[in-house]
């Protein structure tokens, strides 16, 4: 059988949900956490029609045959990606009705849909809605020439009414009329009307449990254990049975919950200039009337022809409708864990502060005596904090510069950068605005830090800064003294937590110059100097990359063949595959973990043969760029913010540093190997694009084995304590 040289991007994408729905389909994982893993299905699915999709059917209206570089053309993959989206929801959908629902209940927590409410959750629930719901609706009808706006943010109940017999219909008519304009009767015609659902509410409802105390909050028993069974709805079931409250004098005939996913990938006129921010705001707000990608609705062959009548409107295809068999939005079933049993989640993992920084201590006496590499989520985030923090509060400090993608909701990072440049430290941020989905948040912060004194740079016309850096000036007793901060990940405290990455701190000359460099860079004008240990996309990361691909292929013998092992989000950059191929061809084993999207095929004989990919989904998201070249024995080890994509190595301003301090060289090096020994959490990828699951039950876990490492690190004085990885002794395969 013969295969193409490159998957689709998207259609991987696609698969990389459908590796996340089979860690919610395993029994081994916790109940609660299976249903987390449903839930980022479908947040994950939200986001990529909102802009991948969205982005695919504007070049579906402009091309006509052209093929990428899998061999489809546009419309092609949007009816794969349709076809593979469609299977992979209905397969979550029976998960979730057929396994999550009856075992949530077998541990106390009970979903009464509508038309199982007893006399007591009826009436609480009708007096719910009448005094903390109703005030909230605005209802709207629907008429054939003036179809209200759907907001792409919502969830919305569509009705069709009929008259309640006995009301006398020259009322209606005439007040119809007066309303409308036309001359109607409302006892012939379909009518048909819209209530929004409130975005900000909580969407589970709980009714009173026959223990009062049950229902009284109290954070400090998070997780609660469940001592009863607790009985809750939903806001949508809520609104959706009495809804029609909002239509005196009219019944429900049918109705339906749906929502509309919107085209989120509009950009912004980067020449904006001065009113760069303001143009920004206009592109968000101009998010909600976006034309529509996709709709999320109620499942039943009654509720066709609502279906039709909003598709219609919006201009969606039936490969566009997407019936749901549950709630529209499952995500919104997150909110129980609340109540859940700890036994319901994964046993907590610490995350261990790392024996090398005194946490009592100014940082910088740490961070003069060697290089230190954190690997977050086993370690703490909080020493890159401490670092802006003391940064800002050392009179010897003279300055800071940092890069801001993506920082979270209440950044003590931010705080800190404030708090400096209020005490006249010179504090420059590169803040960039086009970080999707937190634009608005980016915005916020910008205001915020402009108003303390803050220098704020929005980044770089036509593109991203997506690296990670940090950049720390020091008067010491003898001169001027550089500390950095490098990583893989955001500067962002909430998702330290549960995404996996790997940061370094230096005081090095070598690698303090080039970042003083870089900065002076992105800021101002430059005639290009070439940097001595960094290497900055779009400028020279890729040819770094593939200089030492190649030089791989030519050192690899029969006896020693040569040796690239990566670790990333993504791969898809055609030059980097190809020149992949070169490498296995001559000989050179290739081994590839790549959480994501892969449009790279492994295994094809003659092409790819010595070329293994795997993926790792489990409790922690493997978020970090590792890169190990093994260089005639003269081995180099390489973190980054890039991955193997042409956005990040030709649209970005990514930074890729070297790993030199043996100790940090050895530990994030097995660390990257111990995830090709995974088999309890690795998916394989195969030449024909299925991904083939490892379930190993009590076998090698690579993310258990760092946590063991990093808890033994953080207790040395036990007997048994190891500071040495465990090395699995497998024989791979290619």
């Amino acid at each position: 059988m013969g295969y193409s040289q490159f998957f689709n991007r998207d259609l991987s994408w696609v698969e990389f949900n459908a590796r996340i729905l089979h860690e919610g389909c395993k029994k081994s994982n916790p109940l609660l956490e299976r249903l987390g893993f449903l839930a980022i299905v479908s947040t994950n699915f939200a986001e990529f029609f909102q802009v991948r999709v969205a982005s695919l059917k504007r070049l579906a209206k402009t091309t006509n045959d052209a093929k990428d570089i899998s061999g489809f053309t546009t419309d092609e993959i949007i009816k794969k990606i349709n076809e593979r989206s469609h299977e992979i929801i209905k397969n979550q959908c029976e998960e979730f009705n057929n396994q999550i629902l009856p075992e949530l209940s077998e541990h106390g927590l009970v979903y009464v849909k509508p038309k199982d409410f007893t006399d007591q959750q009826k009436a609480f629930s009708l007096n719910f809605f009448q005094n903390e719901i109703f005030p909230l609706l605005t209802p709207l009808r629907i008429e054939p020439n003036n179809f209200p706006h759907i907001s792409g943010k919502n969830s919305n109940v569509i009705f069709k009414l009929k008259q309640i017999p006995g009301i006398h219909s020259d009322f209606l008519n005439s007040d119809f009329q007066k309303l409308s304009g036309e001359k109607k009767d409302v006892t012939k015609n379909n009518l048909f009307a819209l209530i929004q659902i409130p975005q900000n509410e909580d969407k589970i409802i709980w009714f009173p449990s026959a223990n009062s105390d049950d229902d009284e909050e109290n954070e400090d028993d998070f997780p609660r254990r469940t001592t009863a069974k607790k009985y809750f709805t939903t806001l949508d079931d809520i609104i959706l049975t009495y809804g029609t409250k909002l239509f005196p004098g009219f019944d429900e005939e049918k109705s339906m919950i749906f929502s509309i996913d919107r085209d989120a990938d509009s950009g912004v006129d980067e020449d904006s200039g001065s009113h760069y921010i303001e143009a920004m705001e206009e592109t968000l707000a101009g998010r909600d009337s976006s034309f529509a990608v996709r709709m999320l609705c109620t499942d039943g062959e009654e509720n066709e022809e609502l279906r039709e009548l909003i598709a219609k409107n919006q201009e969606l295809s039936e490969d566009d409708i997407y019936k749901i068999n549950g709630p529209v939005h499952l995500e919104d079933f997150r909110e129980i864990s609340s109540r859940a049993d700890k036994e319901l989640f994964f046993n907590p993992w610490k995350n261990y502060y790392p024996t090398e920084i005194n946490a009592k201590d100014n940082i910088f006496k740490s961070l003069k005596e060697s290089d230190i590499v954190l690997n977050f989520p086993y370690e703490s985030f909080d020493p890159v904090i401490k670092f802006i923090s003391d940064a800002a509060d050392d009179p010897k400090v003279l300055a800071i510069k940092i890069t801001l993608y993506r920082t979270g909701k209440r950044s003590e990072i931010i705080k800190a950068l404030m708090r400096a440049a209020k005490s006249g430290k010179q504090v420059t941020a590169f803040v960039e605005i086009k970080a999707r989905f937190d634009e608005q948040r980016n915005i916020t912060w910008v205001k915020q830090l402009e108003k303390s004194g803050v220098i704020v740079i929005y980044g770089i016309v036509n593109l991203k800064v997506h690296s990670k850096a940090a950049l720390v000036v020091r008067r010491e007793n003898d001169g001027i003294k550089r500390y950095v901060h490098l990583s893989t990940g955001n500067y962002n405290a909430d998702t330290a937590k549960i995404y996996s990455d790997i940061s370094l701190f230096t005081s090095k000359s070598e690698i303090a110059n080039d970042i003083t460099m870089f900065f002076n860079l992105v800021s101002g004008y430059s005639i290009l100097q070439s940097m001595n240990t960094i290497f900055m996309a779009p400028i020279n990361l890729k040819t770094r990359l593939l200089k030492m691909i190649e030089r791989e292929i030519e050192n690899s013998t029969p006896e020693n063949p040569g040796l690239i092992v990566a670790k990333m989000n993504s791969l898809g950059h055609e030059e980097i595959i190809q020149m992949l191929y070169r490498a296995s061809q001559a000989g050179v084993k290739v081994l590839l973990n790549v959480r994501g999207i892969c449009q790279l095929v492994p295994g094809v004989k003659g092409l790819s043969e010595n070329i293994k990919v795997i993926s790792i989904v489990g409790r922690y998201l493997e978020h970090s760029r590792i890169f190990y070249f093994k260089n005639s024995g003269e081995e180099e080890l390489y973190l980054s913010s890039a991955d193997w994509m042409p956005r990040n190595l030709d649209r970005r301003v990514e930074l890729m540093f070297p790993i030199t301090d043996k100790q940090a060289f050895k530990t994030i090096k097995t660390t990257l190997m111990n995830f090709f020994d995974d088999d309890t959490n690795s998916h394989e990828l195969q030449a024909d694009g299925k991904w083939v699951p490892k379930e190993n039950e009590g076998g090698f876990s690579a993310q258990q084995n760092l946590h063991d490492f990093y808890k033994r690190k953080d207790n040395p004085s036990k007997k048994d304590a190891k500071q040495e990885f465990e090395i699995r002794r497998t024989e791979r395969k290619f």
